[in-house]
């Protein structure tokens, strides 16, 4: 008898554990799936993305698919757009991907910039030089050991200097409205 009543605490204890385990197993079952029909969806809208349709997103949506729709207003010179979706992944874990946005919309910004050289509008350049070192230096806080971007950040500073104006009682300087030198390299005017 009390063998029986052993065996029915056992069998008790059994079915108790086997029926936790089961409906542990279901609740994760539903999360991967869950998880897995997310990760399907980013998948299709980032091919989407690719294939050159222009996908709406969320602002919920993973980094990823951010970064993708990114891409693609890049490639459709939709610059400001682009800021929008900055400031979106600014406020995300993922520095990884911030970064890499960072350094393509300082390449965005420095192709406007030699378009507007190559046109001879030298002055219009500079702002978009400017915001394109501005998005490189932010890349190398995140990531100082990126060589493409110290390169680009050269390529810009070589562009247009930057000259540190909170010096002004240090050696010889001139009045606010004579410029030692312009800010975009060109050809010089008059005689040498």
């Amino acid at each position: 008898m009390r063998f029986n009543a052993v065996r029915r605490v056992f069998h008790q204890a059994v079915d108790l554990v086997a029926g936790f385990v089961l409906l542990a197993s279901l609740v994760w079952l539903i999360a991967a799936g869950a998880t897995w029909l997310a990760r399907l969806s980013d998948n299709r809208t980032i091919a989407a993305l690719r294939a050159d349709q222009d996908v709406k997103i969320s602002s919920d949506a993973s980094a990823a698919v951010i970064f993708a729709r990114a891409g693609f207003l890049l490639a459709h010179q939709r610059i400001d757009e682009t800021q929008g979706l900055l400031e979106l992944l600014a406020r995300r874990d993922d520095q990884k991907v911030y970064r890499n946005l960072l350094f393509n919309l300082g390449n965005a910004r420095l192709r406007q910039a030699f378009v507007l050289i190559s046109n001879g509008d030298l002055s219009a350049a500079v702002p978009f030089v400017n915001l394109a070192k501005q998005n490189y230096r932010r890349a190398l806080e995140l990531d100082p050991s990126d060589w493409n971007t110290k390169y680009n950040l050269d390529v810009a500073l070589r562009l247009v200097r930057d000259f540190s104006f909170g010096q002004e009682n240090e050696g010889d300087t001139l009045p606010a409205s004579k410029q030692l030198w312009p800010d975009m390299p060109g050809v010089p005017e008059g005689l040498p």
